[in-house]
This record gives C-alpha cells, structure tokens and sequence, in this order.
C-alpha cells in the first residue's frame, strides 16, 4: 500500500508540476550596467493584440477611453521598475526628486527633462531607449488581462500604493507584486511619462498608434501614490503639460527590442 501511495503521489506531483509549467509564461530579461552596480532590468513583451480602453460599463470610465482593437506588430522592451533616483543619477549626475532614496521612482521630472536623460543614456549605452508610447504602456499594465487593473477589478493596498493606502508618499521599486509581464507597480506609487500628446483615440482598429501628431499635453498613466483607485485603472489617461514637474510623475523606459 505503501509504494502504490507513493507512485499516486509522485503522479499527482508531475501533474502539478505540469500544470504549473503552462501556467508560468517564460520572461526574457534585459540587464544593463549603468555603472557602480547600477542596473537597468528590462522585461521583453510579445507583439499581440488587445483592446485598449475600457468598456462603457467600467466603474469611473472617463469618456475618453473609447475602446478598440490596438495591434502591436513588434515585441519591445520595457522596464521592470519605474527609473530610480540612482539609475537617474547615474545617468545625469543629479537627483531631482525632492525625496531622497536610492531605490525610490526617480520624480520632479518633466517630459522635456525625461528627453534628455533618454538622450544621454542612448549615448552612454548602445542605445535605443526612449518612453513608451500610451498603447504600449497600456498593453504592457494589462498583461494580456481584460480587467480594470491586472491584479482584478478591485484594488486594495496590499496590490498597489496608490490614494487608498494612506501614505502620502511614494515607496520603493517593486514593493507590491508584479504583473504577468514581471513588471512591477503599474498601478500607482508615481503617474508615468508615455511619448503621446494626449488626443482622441482613433474610432476604429489601429495599428502600432502613437497618438495625435500635435497637441499641447503629454500623456501620464498609472495613477500616483496621491491619486484615486480610478486613477490607477489600466485604461486611465491624464494629460500633463510637457514642461510640468511635481513629486507625482516619474518614468518607465521602452526599449524596441
């Protein structure tokens, strides 16, 4: 009785362990040395397909999240984290943010500042980082999910640093769980720079869109540490003057693979 229990038991295991296998999504990692131990994590994202926005029923929906087909043609890189004040600082040699901590979302930044930070990083690496463009942030947050954030459709402080939590400030990188992607607090602790102006969504399917041609915003995303659970939803847009700094906006990098 005792061996036939055991060979049901490693039976079960393998069958578990099997399960698992197909549920875990394999991830493919970029690290980048920025010098001094400083390292740059980046999560490679599949091209796919996905419906940007949100649907007319979703709580606290604004009206312009019109929602439609988005196709993102090539896979890209994203960064784990939100860029930290040392990795800023690596690049820069200065630390903007009024806050202090190494290990704390670089913020105090504006869109036109984040560009020149791209810039001197592209020089001092082989290259190619920019900020995401608002459908890839997107795609990327929702990690191939349909809710209205990618933990689910309701948020509590144990999923995300955002108004509800009660801190008044933001913490460091990759305090909360990350999504499918292995990317961490997409939802709240700093709103996020993406490339677009803010405009109207396209009325029909798009493909690789990257917002209106000309505007006199930038687009945010993420909701804040500050910011309500609506703020943080995965369809969330704001729209911020390019030349805006405060202690609530930060940056995530993109990387076309």
């Amino acid at each position: 009785m005792k061996k036939i229990s055991g060979i049901v038991m490693m039976f079960s295991l393998m069958g578990l362990l099997s399960v698992m296998a197909q549920e875990v999504k394999p991830k493919q990692t970029e690290i980048v040395d920025l010098g001094k131990g400083i390292k740059l994590e980046m999560a490679l994202i599949p091209a796919g397909k996905f419906m940007m926005g949100s649907p007319e029923t979703e709580k606290n929906r604004a009206d312009d999240e019109f929602q439609h087909e988005v196709t993102i043609t090539k896979p890209f890189y994203i960064g784990k984290y939100e860029v930290t004040q040392e990795q800023w600082k690596a690049v820069m040699g200065i630390n903007p943010s009024e806050i202090k901590g190494a290990k704390l979302p670089l913020t105090n930044v504006s869109w036109v500042m984040c560009q020149d930070f791209i810039k001197k990083l592209n020089d001092k690496t082989n290259g190619g980082y920019r900020l995401p463009t608002e459908a890839e942030w997107e795609y990327a947050c929702r990690g191939e999910t349909t809710t209205v954030y990618f933990f689910g459709n309701e948020i509590t402080p144990k999923d995300a640093n955002f108004g509800g939590s009660n801190l008044g400030k933001a913490v460091p990188v990759a305090s909360k769980k990350a999504n499918a992607y292995g990317l961490h607090d997409m939802h709240g602790n700093i709103w996020e720079w993406c490339e677009d102006w803010y405009g109207a969504y396209p009325e029909g399917k798009a493909t690789d869109p990257k917002g209106v041609e000309v505007g006199d915003k930038r687009v945010v995303r993420g909701g804040s540490f500050y910011d309500s659970e609506s703020d943080a939803r995965s369809s969330n847009r704001y729209a911020v003057g390019p030349s805006t700094r405060n202690g609530y906006i930060g940056l995530r990098l993109v990387r076309t693979k």
